[in-house]
């Protein structure tokens, strides 16, 4: 097998939450590209049909699925579809997430909750329901979409966002934690950290700090469109098959400063 080969995801099935926009979809396309069939789904079941359509016309086979992580029998029902159409699933991207922006002593309790709901317990039952298909099979690999929001303190001035922060450092601990525990079941589990790229959630940070915020970073610039596809790509392959309980850090070299 040729170092190329390493990273081909031919007859893999890999599951995306989130996959109808932004860093969902790029990574969904990522492992298309790659050779995966890829099953997208979110609480936006148009955006996830028009994304499988897409990476139909790659050439791979695809499903989307309305799907709210945070609520266990819509999760049950798209890991059994998935696995009655594929018959199975080898790769599970937890990228499904949300935010609210408020200063700390003014956020909410409902918006906290639904912060940590989505983006740390929904996380939790979407691994929990595809590890009992992996474990059964003998193996997989799970890639939980994390923050360097999650990496310390931020500035409020960027991101006063304290609900979201804290979430994407539950996964980064989720993450080690659980590769520990399903290691010995033959399933990988590692992280991506994300810094700052133009997407929907993004949007109202970047419109006041954007340039900020790519001065401030090494590269001196934002995260592109493609800029996730070789992480997830590494991270989903058998090029990564020693390597579990890590976090990647993507944001261009900020963190390092």
């Amino acid at each position: 097998m040729g170092v190329l080969d390493l990273f081909r995801l031919d007859g893999k099935t890999a599951l995306v939450t989130g996959g109808g926009r932004g860093l969902g979809e790029q990574i969904a396309e990522g492992l298309a590209e790659a050779g995966a069939n890829v099953v997208v789904c979110s609480r936006k079941l148009e955006a996830c049909q028009k994304v499988s359509q897409r990476l139909e016309e790659m050439g791979v086979r695809s499903m989307a699925f309305r799907c709210d992580i945070t609520n266990p029998d819509d999760i049950t029902r798209v890991v059994e579809e998935t696995v009655q159409h594929f018959g199975t699933i080898d790769i599970l991207v937890n990228n499904s997430g949300a935010t609210w922006g408020a200063k700390v002593e003014d956020m909410p309790l409902e918006a906290w909750q639904k912060v940590i709901n989505t983006n740390v317990t929904g996380t939790f039952l979407m691994s929990q329901a595809v590890g009992k298909v992996m474990i059964a099979q003998g193996g997989g690999k799970i890639i939980n979409i994390a923050s360097v929001a999650g990496l310390g303190g931020v500035d409020p001035r960027v991101m006063n966002t304290i609900g979201y922060n804290t979430s994407k450092g539950a996964i980064i601990t989720f993450t080690k934690d659980l590769a520990v525990k399903w290691g010995p079941h033959g399933i990988t589990v590692n992280a991506i950290a994300p810094g700052f790229f133009p997407t929907k959630m993004s949007k109202v940070i970047l419109q006041y700090a954007g340039d900020y915020i790519a001065g401030n970073t090494p590269l001196r610039r934002l995260g592109t469109g493609k800029d996730l596809k070789g992480v997830a790509v590494f991270l989903a392959s058998e090029a990564s098959a020693f390597v579990t309980g890590d976090t990647i850090i993507v944001d261009g070299g900020s963190h390092a400063m």
